[in-house]
């Protein structure tokens, strides 16, 4: 069994946004020479949270406004005593910060509109980082 790593290191813009990663996820495996096995993807951030779904503008929009349905930016919040930002972390607590993804013959079994997106919750930021982590042959 083999096991690598490698980071995707990327800045954001705004306050809340996605940012679609399957092509940098891609041309790692690629560059790995993967078969068969599974892909881990995950932020080590506790502000941000990684989905999959399509890339579709409108949609983009409806899952930023779900976010915010969910853990609204002007809520009372505890948190926000220290660093006013609990809404990001409430938002990565419900959208988890990875997703595992099986590959088959050197490719991601996604669906045929799914992709690995990152999604920002409390930007902008100069610098966020996915890690990239691959078990099998």
């Amino acid at each position: 069994m083999r096991v690598l790593f490698e980071e995707i290191v990327f800045g954001t813009k705004r306050k809340e946004q996605i940012v679609d990663i399957t092509g940098e996820v891609r041309a790692v495996l690629n560059r790995w020479g993967v078969q068969d096995g599974i892909v881990v993807i995950f932020a080590p951030h506790a502000t941000a949270s990684i989905v999959l779904n399509e890339n579709e503008p409108g949609l983009e929009r409806d899952i930023l406004n779900l976010f915010n349905l969910i853990a609204p930016t002007d809520a009372d919040y505890h948190h926000n005593r220290i660093d006013n930002n609990a809404h990001a972390h409430l938002r990565s607590a419900a959208f988890p910060p990875y997703v595992v993804v099986p590959v088959k013959n050197g490719k991601m079994l996604l669906g045929a509109w799914q992709r690995i997106m990152f999604v920002e919750n409390d930007g902008p930021r100069a610098q966020r980082r996915v890690i990239v982590e691959y078990m099998g042959e």
